[in-house]
Formats: structure tokens, sequence, C-alpha cells
């Protein structure tokens, strides 16, 4: 089975990503709102369990910490990717490498950028409009994340939670 780990952010900032996400992300049914801390990953039912077992180490070893959303930018020309852009963090890039890393190391297709996706799979045009104007627009959000969750996909593509993590000794 396919898993991921991933942040979702408050409701009021999965609300902004989703005025856009609506029109411009042709994923936008398959998952909500997210940061990927760890890029999609198989395991079998035996595999996860140990797997589960090493993230709430994590989990617990990890306090809760700010995120900064900041900017919108693109993957262009790599992909045809809109994102709002997460400021990165010792504490944030500290727990990604912690879940890519131990039992849940894995090829790394992609270099750790912290980004909410808001469009995707757009044409050259479409993207370059599309960025093109909300570049020019102000975003500043910021939060304290507490949880991340482990995701498994289901037949039909989309996500759904596995379990669900709190940050810090205490949870």
């Amino acid at each position: 089975m396919r898993y991921g780990i991933a942040i979702f952010p408050s409701k009021k900032l999965q609300d902004i990503a989703n005025a856009y996400r609506k029109r411009y992300d042709s994923r936008y049914a398959m998952i909500p709102p997210h940061l990927t801390l760890k890029e999609a990953f198989e395991a079998s039912e035996d595999e996860i369990k140990d797997i589960v077992k090493d993230i709430r180490q994590i989990a617990q070893e990890t306090n809760p910490f700010p995120i900064e959303v900041y900017k919108f930018s693109s993957f262009y020309p790599v992909t045809n990717t809109i994102y709002m852009k997460v400021k990165d963090n010792e504490e944030l890039t500290s727990l990604h490498e912690k879940l890519n890393s131990g039992k849940l190391e894995g090829e790394r297709k992609y270099q750790f950028v912290p980004h909410i996706t808001i469009g995707q799979d757009l044409d050259n045009d479409e993207c370059s409009d599309v960025y093109g104007q909300l570049r020019l627009k102000t975003i500043s959000h910021e939060e304290t994340i507490d949880r991340f969750s482990l995701l498994y996909q289901l037949d039909n593509g989309t996500w759904t939670v596995y379990e669900t993590f709190l940050l810090g000794k205490d949870c």
C-alpha cells in the first residue's frame, strides 16, 4: 500500500489554499491542502506497524513549532505547479529529515521545499498567467504546528489519514 506523511494546516490556511485549489489544482478532491513531509512510499501491513512505532518516537521527540506562509511561488519550468511558500525553519527541516531516515529512508524524488500546493497540472500559458497574478499578491500567515499525519492512498487515488501524531512528550 502507498503511504505518505503530511502536515495539515489550520482550517484558516486550508480555506485560503482551497480558494485557489478549486480552480487550479487537478487533485483538489484527492487530499486537503497539506505540507508534505515524506513523499509517497510503499509498505506492507507488517512494515507499517514498525514504521508507526518509529514515527511515534519522532513525534514525541519533536516539539510544536511555528510555520510562516509568506509568498506565492512556482516550480516552473520543472513542473507547472504553483504553491504557497512556507518559510523554512530548523524544526521543520529536522522533522522532515527524521521522517526520511532510518526505516523511513527512501529515494527522494525532489529536494525538500516546504510548500502548500494550490495549482498543478496546468498548461504552460495558464501556469504563467496565474503565477504572474499571484506573485503580485501578498500573503502573511503564521501558525503553530502541533501534529502531523500518516496517510494511505485508496484505490480511487484519494488519501486518507491512517494515524495522526501529536508533537511533544506531553502529548
